[in-house]
């Protein structure tokens, strides 16, 4: 089996905003990973493409590029919200150690299992035994109120980093989809799961089922008057119709986004970090309310994983700096849907 290719860094860059202060961070990219699907118009996997079907364009400019054909294994990290928010669900999530072995890990995956709430624990560390990563996610139990989203992605990277290069890098996050209580950034976790050459996928816990099946708790006063909300035209301003009328927005075009979150704009706070990090890292997001349909998130994720096709690159526009857009086409194909991750932030360096 050919070596599986990571992404190397090397060389600072300054990135900052005319108002704040600058941080530097290595991001000059010699080898570019991007895990791609390919689908029809229905929705199904295209298998049995070989190299020769696809081009890629990095910010328009052709790449050659090679196309990992054989399996890869699998390294994976489970990171389970385990607060008091996600109790009335994690009885659902204790069942599905067999799934995780059977559908995303496969013969010869590894999985380790991650538990947070204010704390980071690692239920298993990496293992090929079943049985281990089963016992460990039965043995979660919820904790406090607090849910360090970011704090979890981040420490699964860091686990996934000393894994073997010829290893596939996946978290699978099943957690809400807001942070509450991260020391760390999502500027620094998209940093590091760059680096480390890290895909990430998101199960999301139903904030309505959790809400409507957990503890009530006391209700927080209102920072801002009622009086002072702005409401659409005709609309009573009283708390129950700024309530209706409030909720986060939703990204339509995600590489501004990804810009302003490295030049520091955006890097403070992120309304769903997990949105963020599947998007940038080429994942996708899932949701459930039952167990069922947990088991159904899990197998697609396991379908699309093992559907992937691995295409690497060397970047021959390397003094470019910022964000480099990816675009993967299907010659053969015209027709075909692509999905991959959108590209990946470099500071421009000679060769």
């Amino acid at each position: 089996m050919k070596p599986f290719l990571s992404i190397l860094f090397a060389g600072t860059m300054l990135l900052a905003q005319e108002s704040q202060p600058t941080t530097p961070f290595k991001t000059t990219v010699n080898v570019v990973v991007a895990p791609t699907i390919v689908t029809d118009d229905r929705g199904n996997f295209i298998n049995g493409l070989q190299p020769q079907d696809f081009r890629l364009y990095d910010n328009e400019s052709l790449q050659n590029i090679k196309v990992e054909t054989s399996y890869i294994p699998i390294s994976l990290v489970v990171a389970i919200q385990a607060n008091a928010g996600a109790e009335p669900v994690l009885d659902k999530i204790k069942t599905i150690g067999p799934v995780i072995e059977g559908l995303i890990a496969g013969e010869q995956g590894e999985v380790a299992v991650l538990a947070f709430d204010h704390r980071l624990r690692v239920m298993q560390d990496f293992t090929n035994d079943g049985k281990k990563v089963t016992d460990a996610i039965k043995k979660i139990n919820a904790g406090s109120t607090t849910s360090r989203v970011v704090d979890a992605v981040g420490e699964s990277v860091r686990m996934l980093r000393r894994r073997p290069a010829d290893r596939r890098r996946v978290i699978l996050l099943i957690a809400e989809t807001r942070d509450g209580g991260s020391e760390g950034h999502v500027r620094e976790v998209m940093t590091e799961a760059q680096v480390n050459n890290v895909q990430a996928y998101t199960v999301n816990i139903n904030r309505m089922v959790t809400t409507l099946l957990g503890k009530p708790q006391p209700p927080r006063p209102d920072a801002i008057p009622t009086a002072a909300r702005t409401l659409p035209p005709g609309a009573a301003v009283t708390p129950t119709t700024v309530a209706a009328f409030g909720g986060a927005g939703m990204y339509g075009n995600y590489i501004p986004m990804f810009v302003e979150i490295f030049k520091q704009v955006k890097g403070i706070f992120v309304a769903n970090p997990a949105e963020v990090l599947t998007s940038y890292t080429g994942g996708k997001e899932y949701s459930f309310s039952s167990r069922r349909g947990l088991e159904d998130a899990l197998a697609k994720i396991g379908g699309e994983i093992h559907a992937q096709y691995i295409i690497s690159y060397s970047p021959n526009n390397k003094l470019e700096g910022g964000f480099h857009n990816i675009n993967v086409v299907v010659t053969s194909n015209p027709k075909a849907k692509v999905r991959t991750r959108p590209g990946y932030w470099m500071a421009a360096v000679p060769d």
